[in-house]
This record gives structure tokens, C-alpha cells and sequence, in this order.
């Protein structure tokens, strides 16, 4: 599973294809402006970003709802091109930080690459780049102050790893704020077998409920979880490849919206570890 989504996300970093079709994008669509609007990203946001940093794979705004404050250290899971650790590191500012991780080399190169032209802008150097696993990241234990993450956590073969290992970096107090794909029901086993829907986003999903219980039983609290419906109906209206292939797969009559949703997760680490009597 692993190899495949790597492999799927190093072609689009090479050609700026997709794994799903090449008038579409894994995650999203072609247009990848449009689906960063759809999903609550500004023009005077999008301005700001280097030339190819929005890939189109968002399926949510993890930034908007991170409440971030100038002079924090925020970790994006899965940062691809750079396109959320960019918009986060102008608003920590020269006194924060914004670190990626992907576990992809080639995606780790057009981060790199971005990074620059990213400097150029706004002379800002507070951004970084490293090559690791979501499951075994690379950065020491209570680091950061923000976890995000956005339509990447669903990829992971080994989800409840993953919550450990954000609960593990995040600072006492720190918060996590994640965008991805959740089921609202089990989808068809031809849907689930589908290489193009794991790398798409889909096969790979979870119900709300299972997520709260991994963040949850990881050590997180004042977990909340947010659906935001029509998200999915709206990709499979912009005639997206992945979405249309789906939808033939499912139940006549049925919309993709029926089984999946764009899911925004929010949580803390507590302050203090409790003392046992």
C-alpha cells in the first residue's frame, strides 16, 4: 500500500499529472486553484504561493482552523509540494517555523525547489523540508506546537501509528488540526480494491468514529470532528477521472456524498499528565 501511494504521488511530482487520469489530480481535480477555493483558500493566499506549490490535493483548509499565533512551530504531515507549510510560515512569521514532512523523494525535491522561490517572496527562512514516514517522523518528541495535515492521514497503512507519533511531537497544550477524507459508510469491496481510489483518497478512508477513537487511545483530548458535505459531490461535479470512475462502482442511484465526506479533526495534548493516587 505504502510503495503504491509513493509511487502514485512521485508521478505527479515528475510530470504534474495524475495517478488518476491526466486531466485530474489525486485527491482533487485539474483545477487546482478552483479546488483550493472550493475548500476555504483566499485569492490573496493562493498569490503568495511559488509557481506549482498548489497541486490541487486539498480537501480542506487544516491553517484556517489551526488558530496559529505568530512564533509557533507547526509540522505538516504529507507536505507534498510545500503548499500548506508555505501559507502556515507566513503566519507564524520570522519568529516561527514551519517544517514538512513527506515520505515521497521527488515531492521532497519540488518542496525544496519551491522553498526557494518561497524565500524570494516574502524573505522569509522558516521553512524546511524532510524525507520521512508519517509513521516514524523525523522530528523529536514535544517539538512543535501545531500538527496539520491535509488529505494524507487516509494513505497511511497504519493509522493508529500515526496519532501516536503526532501525540509524541506535539508540545504539552500543543494542537492538531487535520483535514482529510472519512467514511460515512463501508464502501463496496470493488471501490476498496481500487488502486486509483486508495491513491485518490478514497479506499484508504475511515469513519469519523474510528478516528476519534485512534486520536483518542493516542492521548489527545477536547477532540472534535467537523464533516463538510459536498465536498465530494462537488469534485465528482467538476467531472473529475477518480470520482466518475467511483461513482459507476456504486449502488444505481447512490452519490459518492453517500459514503464519503471531507472530514476537518481538531484535538490537544494536554498540558499536564495526571498524577496516580
Amino acid at each position: 500500500m505504502r510503495e503504491k501511494v509513493r509511487e502514485g504521488y512521485a508521478a505527479i511530482a515528475r510530470t504534474g499529472g495524475s495517478c488518476c487520469g491526466p486531466a485530474g489530480r489525486c485527491c482533487g481535480s485539474g483545477d487546482a486553484a478552483g479546488v483550493a477555493k472550493a475548500v476555504g483558500y483566499s485569492d490573496a493566499e493562493l498569490a503568495t504561493l511559488p509557481e506549482g506549490a498548489n497541486m490541487g490535493l486539498s480537501c480542506g483548509n487544516p491553517g484556517a482552523i489551526a488558530a496559529l499565533r505568530p512564533g509557533e512551530v507547526v509540522l505538516d504531515l504529507g507536505s507534498g509540494g510545500g503548499f500548506d507549510v508555505f501559507l502556515v510560515a507566513q503566519r507564524v512569521g520570522r519568529e516561527g517555523r514551519a517544517i514538512g514532512v513527506d515520505m515521497t523523494p521527488e515531492m521532497l525535491g519540488k518542496a525544496r525547489r519551491n522553498a526557494e522561490d518561497f524565500r524570494r517572496r516574502t524573505k522569509l527562512d522558516n521553512v524546511e523540508f524532510r524525507l520521512g514516514e508519517i509513521e516514524h517522523l523525523p522530528v523529536a518528541d514535544a517539538s512543535v506546537d501545531v500538527v496539520i495535515s491535509n488529505c494524507v492521514i487516509n494513505l497511511s497503512p497504519d493509522k493508529p501509528q500515526v496519532w501516536r507519533e503526532i501525540a509524541r511531537v506535539m508540545k504539552p497544550g500543543g494542537r492538531v488540526a487535520v483535514s482529510d477524507l472519512a467514511l460515512l459508510r463501508p464502501l463496496p469491496r470493488k471501490v476498496l480494491e481500487s488502486i486509483e481510489a486508495l491513491i485518490g483518497c478514497v479506499a484508504g478512508a475511515v469513519l469519523g468514529d474510528e478516528t476519534r477513537a485512534m486520536a483518542k487511545a493516542a492521548g489527545l483530548t477536547d477532540i472534535t470532528l467537523t464533516p463538510k458535505a459536498g465536498y465530494v459531490d462537488n469534485m465528482a461535479d467538476r467531472n473529475d477521472p477518480l470520482y466518475r470512475g467511483i461513482l459507476k462502482q456504486l449502488p444505481e442511484g447512490a452519490k459518492i456524498g453517500d459514503y464519503v465526506t471531507s472530514l476537518d479533526v481538531q484535538a490537544r495534548k494536554p498540558s499536564t499528565t495526571r498524577k496516580r493516587r
